[in-house]
């Protein structure tokens, strides 16, 4: 599998890394401790050594299924471990960007504790809390560092002026946004800031949660806590409208280079820049398409034939904002 530097620290990584949101259940109807175990395991088995996860995925239950197919996997040594920081709900009213320095702390010992590890590869500020000065959130983490606990820094979902104010007090490496074919905002700003300022884009989203996998149809329904009831690319009549340039993507994908929808997404988001896609999976034969993602590029034609295809089918693309946790 292709490898990407993170930053200018010395982590090295697969460009597609296993994200674990869905696996955490909350959100996602639910979760399966056995299925998501073997779900980490495949993923390590295929060839990816990033595994993404936070303490909020399931208010620590996606932590701790990573640490534990880790840890009696014997799979540590083997992937990079980033987590996130940053994200209150012991409140009991709900979660709340907080990154005053003393959460910081008490979240990297839970996250620690629950992972079963000693040391973080990256750890990252997982929505920008206005409140702390981000000078104080960066310099609480470089304390981390300096002490061992993590290795690299990054931030999730903050802009170029949020991050040249963080890289003030620290070396940033990493930034994750949104990005797939069908939530593109960060081409305006982050996207270049990433690549002008050395950073690496761990990108969410790259299926656009399962929209892009090219198993969905008009029928599909979503239950209990699943945020794609609340997702209005998931609402009709828009959903039927997505699903028609998924259609369209997926008949050029296979015409052309043999491949699924699936993998010109990922291979789309890929071609982009420094950039590592995470690849959400709740069960092994979710990631059973990974290995068509290596090998092949999207020449210039095509690339604009997806532009025509997306123009034509979803001329007014929605932004991911209705997943912002509160300030």
């Amino acid at each position: 599998m292709e490898t990407i530097e993170i930053g200018q620290s010395d982590l090295k990584s697969s460009r597609v890394g296993l994200g674990t949101w869905a696996i955490g259940g909350w959100q996602w109807g639910g979760t399966d401790e056995a299925q998501s175990i073997a779900t980490i395991r495949a993923a390590v088995e295929r060839g990816i050594t990033l595994v993404d996860t936070a303490p909020v995925y399931g208010f620590g239950t996606s932590e701790e299924l990573v640490g534990k197919a880790l840890a009696e996997g014997g799979l540590r040594d083997k992937i990079v471990l980033a987590t996130k920081v940053g994200l209150d709900w012991t409140d009991g009213d709900g979660v709340k960007r907080n990154s005053k320095p003393e959460r910081l702390r008490a979240e990297l010992e839970d996250s620690l504790r629950r992972l079963q590890t000693d040391t973080i590869d990256l750890y990252q500020i997982h929505w920008p809390d206005h409140r702390t000065p981000l000078e104080e959130t960066a310099a609480t983490l470089e304390t981390f560092r300096k002490e061992g606990k993590i290795r690299a820094i990054g931030v999730s979902n903050f802009s170029p002026a949020q991050m040249d104010t963080f890289r003030s007090a620290c070396r940033l490496d990493a930034v994750q946004p949104p990005y797939n074919l069908f939530e593109r905002e960060m081409e305006a700003d982050v996207l270049p800031y990433a690549k002008d300022s050395g950073l690496t884009l761990l990108t969410y989203g790259a299926l656009c949660r399962g929209l892009l996998s090219g198993k969905m149809s008009k029928d599909r329904t979503f239950e209990g806590d699943d945020l794609r009831q609340t997702d209005p690319k998931f609402q009709s009549p828009r959903f039927e409208a997505y699903l028609e340039a998924v259609s369209e993507l997926d008949r050029l994908a296979r015409e052309r280079f043999d491949r699924s929808v699936l993998a010109l997404a990922v291979r789309w988001v890929l071609d982009q820049g420094p950039t590592i896609a995470l690849w959400g999976a709740r069960r092994p034969d979710q990631l059973d398409a990974v290995g068509d993602i290596d090998g092949w590029r999207l020449d210039d034609p095509t690339k604009a034939e997806i532009e025509a295809i997306l123009a034509r089918c979803v001329p007014d693309q929605l932004a991911p904002d209705f997943m912002a946790p509160p300030e």
